[in-house]
């Protein structure tokens, strides 16, 4: 009697534990590269993306949601390690995080899946870069597909040779090929396999990381006609923008391989790149679409909580400039969907979000155990009610002491150097009027500036050259032991 008592309360943890695992809903984490905020459901009046407005309209889209860092590594580090960028000193493109004594045990949002029961799944870009060899990507994700990426592309470069070493990123257009033969096809037609076979029996957590419309952005021609071919598809810019703008935002952007405003101008570019950017972001809605249909089809969509972002902005010739590595809101603010369950329908949250709230986000929606180890907070409560109060700002840092606190009305930044900006986004949505030195907004910005991280790190071992050091003593800016003074030309 006593074994056939044990037998039982063994088989009741075991179902309580199965029951618990089924019970939990499945996670689709799509990240997509170098995604501004040109969605249709973000209010872009030519961006062409029903599907992903189509998941907007299935669950809840933040419309002033931000990134940790304008950069690709330090922003997946983030969101992944649930830290600010201040706290593990990752600010370049690299390192990798397990590389560093201090982070190289830390849970990511994947382990901490797979330790309570979820098969977790990977394809494409998610982390930054490679993560190790065969035993190093298990620790991450059980299953993994291929890297994706670029796939085919021209022969050569189709646009002119473009300045800081005609860079081969640094390119864009339209060429013949089929959709098949792209990276970000492929990488949907993987997560679709997978979502096709996984055991009905044991949540998953897929994550699928799509690479445009980051540069190179190829696009077909059927892409392209989707937008016109004139100067109605250019954002708005002002002349003399950056006249009120410190030297010093100059230098979060001073070497690097993107072209200026004034070179894609001078070389007829501004509307193909344009052009390109929009088609390639229909062309990664499409795939977005596909893997929905997908669930829709399997009858996974009441049961999968889906999350889609972006890992950083991008500009498209505002502030003068093109690429990213900047705290304005054109290179901060993302698209941040949430659908599934948990989650209310047609909700437009208006309150600022971080990227580095997916994790414990995701965590409460699928009953997970506690963490008080996050450095984000939870959105549930927006998700279920968009017009619940956020009290805390989104925080952005770009290297060490350059900081963007973007609340629900206000873009306020502070430099390495102590120079200031500030803007009344309700006024002043291109960001084009710097009120920081309008005695009338000293409470305003007093009321940002306790926003700004009270830990605030010296770059990692082995960062990449983007990395920016300040030298508050001798007022220089160094990058990659190059010294930038005030009296150097601004690049054009």
């Amino acid at each position: 009697m006593r074994l056939a008592l044990l037998f039982a309360i063994c088989l009741n943890i075991c179902c309580q534990n199965l029951w618990a695992q089924s019970s939990r809903p499945n996670v689709v984490f799509i990240a997509i590269d170098d995604q501004n905020d040109w969605i249709g459901a973000l209010g872009h009046p030519h961006a062409k993306t029903p599907h992903i407005d189509r998941l907007a309209a299935r669950g809840t889209i933040f419309l002033n949601a931000h990134c940790q860092a304008p950069l690709c590594n330090p922003s997946r580090t983030s969101l992944m390690t649930g830290l600010r960028p201040t706290t593990t000193g990752i600010y370049g493109l690299s390192p990798w995080f397990r590389t560093l004594d201090d982070w190289k045990d830390r849970v990511t949002i994947s382990q901490h899946f797979k330790q309570h029961g979820y098969r977790t799944y990977t394809v494409g870009k998610i982390h930054h870069g490679g993560v190790g060899g065969p035993q190093q990507r298990l620790q991450e994700f059980d299953v993994w597909g291929q890297a994706g990426g670029i796939g085919v592309k021209p022969d050569k470069k189709l646009i002119p040779p473009t300045p800081m070493g005609n860079h081969p990123l640094m390119d864009w257009g339209v060429f013949p090929h089929k959709d098949e033969q792209k990276g970000d096809y492929q990488v949907a037609s993987w997560a679709i396999d997978q979502i096709k076979q996984a055991p009905r029996d044991q949540p998953f957590f897929l994550a699928a990381g799509f690479f445009l419309p980051h540069v190179p952005c190829y696009a077909s021609q059927k892409w392209f006609d989707l937008y016109p071919d004139d100067d109605r598809i250019l954002p708005a810019i002002k002349a003399d923008d950056r006249d009120d703008t410190p030297r010093f935002s100059w230098y979060l952007h001073w070497d690097l391989p993107e072209p200026r405003l004034k070179w894609v101008r001078e070389n007829n570019q501004w509307r193909n790149l344009v052009r390109s950017y929009l088609a390639c972001t229909s062309f990664v809605d499409a795939q977005v679409g596909r893997i929905m249909d997908t669930l829709d089809e399997a009858g996974l969509s009441e049961n999968t909580v889906i999350v889609l972002w972006g890992d950083h902005g991008w500009h498209l010739g505002e502030k003068s400039i093109t690429g990213k590595n900047t705290l304005w809101d054109r290179g901060t603010r993302v698209p941040l969907i949430f659908a599934g369950p948990g989650v209310k329908a047609g909700g437009r949250c208006s309150q600022p979000a971080e990227l580095l709230d997916i994790y414990p986000t995701l965590n409460e929606l699928c009953h997970l155990k506690p963490r008080t180890d996050l450095e984000g907070i939870s959105l549930v409560p927006q998700l279920q009610n968009a017009q619940t109060p956020r009290e805390r700002p989104a925080i952005t840092s770009h290297n060490r002491g350059n900081h963007g606190i973007r609340s629900e009305h206000w873009r306020y930044i502070r430099y390495a150097d102590g120079t200031e900006e500030l803007y009344d986004m309700r006024s002043d949505p291109n960001e084009w009027t710097n009120l920081a030195s309008r005695t009338e907004h000293a409470a305003v910005i007093a009321e940002h500036r306790k926003w700004l991280p009270k830990i605030d790190v010296a770059p990692a071992k082995n960062s990449a050259q983007r990395v920016l050091k300040y030298d508050p003593v001798t007022d220089i800016a160094i990058w990659e032991d190059k010294p930038v003074r005030r009296t150097d030309p601004i690049p054009e």
